[in-house]
């Protein structure tokens, strides 16, 4: 899709006339019909790749259940995550992947029948039910890279870190693994062990696991998975040697988000796909395009890029009433969504939670930058910024991947949403998107009383009978 140079603020607030979004939207999508019809837009081949991230957590406050997945518009679930302990790839949460039991499971133990319980089990009764679905084991991730240095340092170690995470997909019945040291050469979180060789090192890692992988594969006449989820900062592919990595790969997922959030000097976008020139601290390569544009100049292949795409927003507290909120400073970080005492303030927001108590509360405006391609919330009377992606700004991204005849989407992840409107934007042959209108006396005021974790439950597996409401903002 043709980038836009104009920045176009719609601004969504709540009680707006229904009807004029009606009239809007009806003439929104005879244009559409139209542009359709003439062959305005290009014709593509769909992404091969939808890969959602699981998180093991999930089961928790977020009462989101591998039973949730909907494993007919996914391709690919990334389990999130194995630890690496000693060198070794372990069970990250045991209770949580094999020890907990679910309705249909037996007491009697783990058997030949079933040889574990939890989530690993039911990845297995949900791959029964979609043939096609593909299911890897993600080691590592924010908490749990400190030992990747160590592990990739040596021969030896890399030997023992390729074999004891073979015989854990195994074993646990995986389809490949997935790499997700954050990050190669330092960025991570502190105090994670880092060294200048990493990057060699972490070449020479991923050429032990493909060996060890493609010899099982062997044995058994199948080909094993091994992806990595790699940082998109110009500094983080700096410290990967890309041109080497990606012959042993079967496609690499760009976490093409994060670029800006609470340690960032101003308000700013979490995932804008292109630069917005209105940034005052714009920093080289922080958006979702330059990264893939990045991967490709360094001999990736379109078709092994899967872009990462956020079901989550980040935001800043005590902006200025300037620019909509917009590039301003800020004094502090809002609760988000699953914050508490033990956690503290980390202003992050699941897309369901931001559709259902923010999109519409009283006072609270959506703008669109054009030039980013992405929206944003903001209250005046508070200084309230949140940055997030919607149905309207994944289609885009969508977009953008079929442009560039890239391998796909990456999710991260999979309980965020609400009735798959992040992934019904994402999936192909999906219909357009539409934004559900979630007034504050509804579904606002059901999250208040029942909580939020009971309310999702609540709404999944119901159909959307919501309308959307939307008004041009002035300026």
């Amino acid at each position: 899709m043709p980038r836009r140079t104009t920045r176009d603020r719609l601004a969504y607030s709540a009680g707006k006339p229904f009807a004029a979004w009606r009239t809007t939207s009806a003439l929104l999508c005879t244009l559409l019909c139209a542009l359709l019809v003439l062959g305005v837009f290009p014709n593509h081949s769909e992404a091969s790749r939808v890969v959602g991230y699981y998180p093991a957590w999930g089961i928790y406050d977020r009462g989101f259940e591998i039973a949730d997945l909907p494993g007919e518009k996914l391709t690919h679930i990334n389990y999130a995550f194995a630890n690496l302990v000693g060198g070794q790839c372990v069970l990250g949460d045991p209770w949580a992947d094999v020890e907990r039991h679910l309705p249909g499971d037996p007491w009697s133990g783990p058997g030949s029948d079933v040889p574990y319980f939890g989530n690993f089990h039911q990845l297995d009764l949900l791959q029964e039910q979609h043939p096609g679905l593909q299911t890897l084991i993600s080691v590592g991730g924010w908490t749990w890279s400190g030992n990747f240095s160590d592990a990739a340092l040596t021969p030896a170690s890399r030997a023992q870190f390729a074999t004891s995470c073979a015989d854990f997909m195994e074993f646990y019945g995986f389809d490949g693994i997935d790499i997700d040291w954050e990050y190669p050469g330092g960025g991570g979180l502190s105090p994670n062990t880092s060294r200048p060789e990493d990057t060699e090192n972490f070449t020479l890692l991923l050429q032990a696991v493909r060996s060890e992988l493609d010899a099982r594969g062997a044995t058994h006449s199948r080909h094993y998975l091994l992806t990595i989820a790699a940082g998109a900062g110009a500094d983080k592919i700096a410290n990967i040697e890309v041109e080497q990595i990606h012959p042993h790969l079967d496609f690499i997922n760009v976490m093409t988000y994060d670029f800006n959030g609470t340690w960032s000097p101003v308000s700013n976008f979490n995932a804008p796909l292109y630069p917005s020139p209105a940034d005052p601290t714009s920093t080289p390569g922080a958006n979702a395009d330059a990264a893939i544009q990045n991967f490709l100049g360094r001999g990736v292949p379109a078709d092994k890029l899967v872009l990462g795409v956020p079901f989550y927003g980040r935001g800043v507290q005590g902006v200025a009433n300037v620019n909509e909120g917009l590039f301003q400073g800020f004094t502090g970080t809002p609760m988000g969504t699953w914050d508490d005492a033990t956690s503290g303030a980390t202003g992050m927001f699941d897309y369901a939670d931001i559709a259902v108590n923010y999109v519409n509360r009283p006072g609270m405006d959506m703008y669109r930058d054009s030039d980013s391609g992405v929206p944003w919330l903001h209250d005046p009377s508070n200084g309230f910024f949140l940055s997030y992606d919607d149905p309207a700004s994944l289609a885009l991204k969508k977009e953008s991947v079929l442009t560039n005849d890239l391998g796909g989407v990456m999710i991260w992840e999979m309980s965020s949403d609400l009735e798959d409107q992040l992934l019904n934007a994402v999936v192909p042959d999906m219909p357009p998107p539409t934004v559900p209108a979630l007034s504050p006396g509804g579904l606002g005021l059901l999250a208040t009383l029942l909580g939020w974790a009971a309310t999702r439950r609540l709404l999944r597996g119901r159909e959307s009978l919501l309308g959307s409401r939307e008004k041009n903002a002035s300026g």
